[in-house]
């Protein structure tokens, strides 16, 4: 039996709509969102305590907080434009010949 693009990209659409639609949106947007809310909540104790020690400290998280989550929120795009980068050879052809590779795949769904 041949295997054709279209039968192969069938067959891998429940896994793909699962990344795309569950697993990404989570890392992209849940995870940061989760960061810079407990490095308020950390600031805002290190605040009502009233002690300058811990507000620093507090402060100096929630900035390491907030460029973690700049950085995962980015990740996603690295890490696409890196596969796309490997998905084809210098001279601009699929790894896995004609019948395409798997950003024919991923940009179906």
């Amino acid at each position: 039996m041949v295997y054709t693009m279209d039968i192969i990209c069938d067959n891998l659409a429940p896994l793909i709509k699962l990344i795309k639609d569950g697993i990404i949106p989570i890392i992209q947007i849940g995870i940061p969102i989760i960061l810079i809310v407990l490095g308020m909540l950390d600031l805002g104790k290190a605040v009502m305590a009233g002690k300058e020690d811990e507000m620093k400290k507090a402060q100096s998280m929630l900035l390491k907080r907030a460029l973690y989550a700049v950085a995962i929120f980015f990740v996603v795009t690295i890490v696409t434009l890196v596969f796309n980068l490997v998905s084809t050879n210098a001279a601009g052809k699929s790894d896995v010949g004609a019948a395409g590779n798997w950003a024919t795949c991923w940009g179906q769904y």
